[in-house]
């Protein structure tokens, strides 16, 4: 069941997360990590020759932990999204968990014949005031920055992004995720006001 804002674009927006969008954001994870194991261009391998002569990329080369990092930090973002309460962020995460509730419920759906259950409302723990200011300064570097990243980079920052929206859940293994990211969001704004407007960041390192 989608819980829906209030809004002109309200039925476009869910605050929850169902069985299904949760199987698509596994799935996300699934999906780039395999291709990260496996390896693949841009991986970073060693080239020989193949057939007729043409290069080769050694595929066991790929398995660079530094290629996740773009991934990853979608996913972080992505978590960041849900645990704000409002603004665009919020409502952009909302948007993106509908889309992942619908496109989830229609396979599952034609796969199983069972429909989407509701697994949990908007998680992770809250963003805070202070957890603010480092999301709004990671926001407009990254927009000012973007043209300076690689159309691959951006591209799995983005699909991460969605994968961290489907599986910030408030419990499991994925609570985790959650758990780590906000409260050390909210630290770090806490630890910058601190050095910045009081002069005391010494003390907190």
């Amino acid at each position: 069941m989608i819980t829906l804002a209030a809004g002109p674009a309200a039925e476009y927006i869910s605050g929850t997360l169902t069985s299904a969008g949760l199987a698509l954001g596994i799935s996300l994870f699934v999906v780039e990590h395999v291709r990260w194991w496996r390896g693949g261009s841009g991986g970073g391998g060693a080239k020989g020759k193949g057939k007729g002569g043409a290069p080769v990329e050694a595929a066991g080369k790929a398995k660079d932990p530094q290629a996740l990092i773009p991934f990853w930090s979608g996913v972080a973002f992505g978590t960041l999204m849900v645990a704000c309460p409002a603004g665009l962020l919020g409502t952009l995460a909302g948007f993106l968990r509908w889309g992942g509730n619908g496109l989830g419920g229609m396979a599952m759906d034609w796969m199983t014949g069972q429909d989407a259950s509701t697994v949990a409302t908007a998680a992770a723990p809250r963003l805070d005031d202070k957890g603010a200011i480092v999301v709004t300064a990671l926001c407009i570097a990254l927009w000012l920055l973007r043209k300076t990243f690689a159309k691959a980079i951006r591209g799995k920052f983005k699909w991460g992004v969605w994968a961290g929206t489907l599986v910030a859940i408030g419990t499991g293994v994925f609570a985790e995720i959650g758990n780590l990211v906000v409260p050390g969001v909210n630290s770090l704004g806490n630890m910058a006001m601190d050095g910045l407007i009081h002069g005391t960041i010494g003390s907190l390192v």
